[in-house]
């Protein structure tokens, strides 16, 4: 059987889809796997923000989508923060989860700057880097004088960026930066080659990370039961929970893509751990839920933690950070 699976054409995501690949060619040898690359409306738009694409959804998601809805891929690759939780996929099912790479975010600093230095300045003088709205929220908190600058691209490219000392360009012509820091994922610097960049690694009370975050999905479409009894063979179930925990978190609020929420699930033997916060933009206004339950029941668990977020306030919070 061919299984053609569509990816981004970033490194990133070409690291992550051939390490699909790999894994299905143990689990399934008779299946010829294609990799079709797609250069999607966020990597051609390297300077806005992607709240106007749609989000990550829109941004990285969609178009890939779409070429499995009509046929012309059996399955699409995605990292799991990228994809919408709060809104239906007709037509579509994510056939397999992989284990998942760590959760954590990072900061990567420009030679020159230390942790010490930002720690003790509280952040004055500096200009961290990030797209991410979570991530600029809890740099807020953590550094209260810090200067958060929207910075773009693909994992190599930023820290490439950062240090050379280039400017950020924005979509209206203007320029931002340089950076000092950049605040990434873990699992991103470790499939790109540049683990040894991590200058410092957040704890999840410091930065809970984003819902899904070091898990890679891979999505076909939802009556395709011979591609999908493929994909179960490289399916990790622990990963597939903390997955449906995180993300009924992400469908009980609604959560749009210019939300600070965050999400982690963990499990030890039949138990499960969830934790999930709500920021606002700034940082201070902050909710924070942790629940245990049956690691068998990931969706149960995830809904009472989004319903004691939204009794906390959190629906508050959501609503102020959607775009006017």
């Amino acid at each position: 059987m061919r299984l053609r699976i569509g990816t981004r054409k970033s490194a990133m995501a070409l690291a992550q889809t051939e390490e699909i690949a790999r894994r299905l060619a143990a689990a399934a040898p008779g299946v010829d796997v294609e990799i079709v690359k797609f250069e999607t409306t966020g990597d051609i738009d390297q300077t806005g923000k992607l709240l106007p694409h749609g989000g990550k959804g829109g941004a990285f998601v969609a178009e890939i989508r779409q070429a499995v809805r009509v046929g012309q891929l059996q399955a699409a690759m995605h990292s799991l923060k990228d994809m919408p939780g709060n809104e239906d996929t007709p037509g579509l099912a994510i056939g397999a989860t992989l284990s998942r790479d760590p959760a954590s975010d990072v900061l990567v600093l420009r030679p020159g700057v230390s942790i010490e230095q930002l720690k003790a300045s509280h952040g004055k003088g500096f200009k961290i880097g990030t797209n991410a709205v979570r991530r600029a929220a809890y740099a807020r908190r953590l550094f209260p004088d810090v200067e958060v600058i929207h910075y773009r691209g693909a994992a190599d490219t930023r820290v490439r960026k950062l240090d050379h000392l280039e400017k950020q360009r924005l979509a209206d012509g203007g320029a931002v930066g340089p950076a000092d820091a950049l605040i990434m994922a873990r699992s991103g610097l470790e499939r790109v080659g540049l683990a040894s960049r991590v200058a410092y690694e957040f704890s999840s009370a410091e930065m809970l990370p984003a819902v899904g975050q070091g898990i890679v999905a891979v999505e076909c479409a939802a009556d395709d039961w011979a591609t999908r009894s493929i994909l179960a063979k490289i399916d990790d179930l622990t990963a597939r929970r903390c997955a449906d925990a995180e993300r009924e978190v992400l469908w009980v609020l609604n959560g749009h893509c210019n939300s600070p929420i965050a999400g982690l699930a963990t499990t030890d033997g039949t138990q499960m751990s969830l934790t999930a916060s709500v920021l606002d933009e700034d940082g201070q206004r902050f909710i924070k839920v942790a629940r245990s339950g049956p690691a068998d029941r990931p969706r149960e668990l995830g809904r009472a933690v989004g319903l004691e977020l939204l009794a906390k306030g959190a629906a508050g919070i959501i609503e102020r950070s959607r775009p006017k």
